[in-house]
């Protein structure tokens, strides 16, 4: 929204006095979309608007300082209940991306989307078989090349009920990112093998910045639509 369009929001809620239980659901609404200036000038502009109505004092006053109690308390409770910011970076040879990779898996609750070139490594294979076992919804999309590479996981995951869809053209689903709970997105170098732990120089960078986690799982939701089964 412009800065216009909100002060005029602000100008129509104050003219009963009172903030609706509508113009609250539609402020809590309004401001995860706010740029952090946009935030400041409601702020600004909510205590400048009831400035006046509140030097008539009784009764109007209450009720100005009562709107902007509600108008400050909405805002209070939009900005605790934004996302704080968690990112990670990780890097092999080494234990360290895979046991990032372990901990995520294990982490799951609702949802574990996994877009990787390869995957042949058995503790990866386990812990994500083992999600699925505890009844989280596990996709997995991969290259079909790969798949057929001696000490490929993936037909012994598909044999476990896992849902599997490969590129099967002749380019390559070279992807190397997972989305855990539609809220954590892990992406890098890193193929799910043995090797990129114990040989290969790769990398992981773990976020759950929103705006990146869905655009990852955009990507995801249309290689999963276009892949066949």
């Amino acid at each position: 929204m412009r800065l216009d369009e909100l002060e005029s929001w602000l100008t129509e809620s104050l003219e009963d006095f009172k903030l609706s239980h509508a113009e609250t659901l539609a402020l809590r609404e309004i401001l995860p979309q706010l740029k952090a200036d946009e935030t400041s000038f409601i702020r600004n502009k909510a205590f400048a608007l009831a400035r006046e109505p509140i030097k008539q004092g009784g009764d109007v006053a209450i009720a100005v300082l009562g709107w902007l109690d509600k108008i400050m308390k909405t805002m209070d409770t939009a900005r605790n209940a934004q996302v704080v910011i968690v990112n990670s970076a990780h890097f092999s040879p080494g234990d360290d991306c895979r046991r990032k990779l372990l901990d995520l898996c294990v982490s799951a609750r609702q949802s574990l989307d996994i877009s990787v070139f390869t995957i042949s490594d058995d503790r990866l294979c386990d812990a994500i078989c083992s999600a699925h076992q505890h009844g989280v919804a596990v996709r997995i999309l991969t290259d079909n090349d790969k798949s057929l590479d001696l000490g490929s996981d993936v037909e012994h995951m598909a044999a476990q009920g896992i849902p599997v869809r490969m590129d099967n053209t002749e380019h390559h689903m070279h992807h190397k990112f997972a989305i855990i709970d539609r809220h954590m997105l892990v992406n890098g170098s890193f193929n799910w093998t043995r090797s990129a732990s114990d040989k290969n120089h790769e990398n992981i960078l773990v976020t759950n910045e929103p705006a990146l986690v869905a655009a990852y799982q955009m990507e995801f939701e249309s290689l999963w639509e276009n892949f066949s089964a």
